[in-house]
């Protein structure tokens, strides 16, 4: 390698941080007509050569740092919630993991044609050992960006299935201090814990006195959706609540005896209209039966 001014062999991640420093504003500008960045921010070229320099800057650090195949450095920290974002958006546009980090890759060539700028010698040994440590960093940005896309992916399916629950459950009002849950599919710890934050909220915000749990569409009852189903009533009645279940199908009472589950503490009814119909009684209010079907009710 060639000795650098001043005598000292020239350290390329060192020298590298102070290249970066330096061309901050010409690696941004050209970045800013790159994909990756000019797809994203849209507003302004401005926005698009601003978010380049941060970008620049975190790279500098990291080089400072030496630890240029680290995906955990400290310089990357600051730019991983906007490198997210850009993820993020280029993913919403339809491109896949694997693009979206060649995209990446596509910043290295701007940076490297103003690195051997650099040097008198540009096939030289120290322009070969500087444009290697560019290489690596940028390989390494590229691994971070594929781990912070993915990342955001699996936030977003997360919240994506918790939307899910939360639509799958709904609180609906039947009467006036009535509200209920219709159930229906399998129930599961997460699912469960939605039930009955839904509930909780809904007798809370419809000052409701009666709530009822109608799991006629639930297939099967274990004994872990039995535990969830006694917690439920159990939060809904230091709510205020009385909880009624409805819907407990024949198949299902047989698997809840099987398995020695005791609901005696349970009011329970055949299905979701007697509940209602028992819910009603306990407020004083009687529901007289229809005139039979083709009769004139004069």
């Amino acid at each position: 390698m060639q000795v650098a001014e001043h005598g000292t062999a020239l350290d390329p991640a060192q020298w590298l941080s102070g290249f970066l420093q330096r061309r901050r504003e010409q690696i941004a500008q050209r970045w800013a007509d790159a994909a990756l960045f000019r797809t994203v921010f849209t507003v302004s070229r401005d926005e698009a050569v601003e978010a380049g320099k941060v970008v620049v800057d975190a790279l500098a650090d990291v080089a400072r740092s030496g630890r240029l195949e680290d995906l955990r450095a400290a310089g990357f920290e600051s730019v991983r919630d906007l490198l997210g974002r850009m993820a993020a958006a280029r993913a919403r546009a339809g491109h896949s993991p694997a693009q979206i980090t060649d995209q990446v890759a596509e910043l290295r060539e701007p940076a490297a044609a103003l690195l051997r700028a650099e040097f008198e010698d540009p096939a030289g040994e120290d322009a070969h050992a500087c444009l290697l440590a560019l290489t690596l960093l940028t390989g390494t940005l590229r691994l971070v960006v594929m781990e912070t896309s993915v990342s955001a992916g699996e936030d977003l399916i997360a919240r994506q299935r918790e939307q899910l629950l939360e639509m799958t459950t709904p609180v609906i009002s039947l009467w006036e201090g009535i509200v209920a849950v219709p159930l229906i599919g399998t129930l599961d710890s997460a699912r469960s814990q939605v039930v009955m934050e839904s509930l909780l909220e809904a007798i809370v915000s419809r000052r409701a006195r009666y709530a009822i749990l109608d799991i006629t569409g639930v297939p099967t009852v274990d004994s872990l959706v039995a535990q969830h189903l006694m917690k439920t009533v159990a939060a809904a009645r230091l709510m205020g609540a009385e909880c009624i279940v409805s819907g407990i199908r024949p198949a299902i009472a047989q698997t809840i005896v099987h398995l020695g589950i005791d609901l005696g503490t349970i009011i329970t009814r055949t299905g979701l209209a007697d509940a209602l119909a028992y819910a009603l009684a306990q407020q004083g209010i009687v529901v007289s039966p229809g005139p039979p079907a083709g009769t004139n009710p004069r």
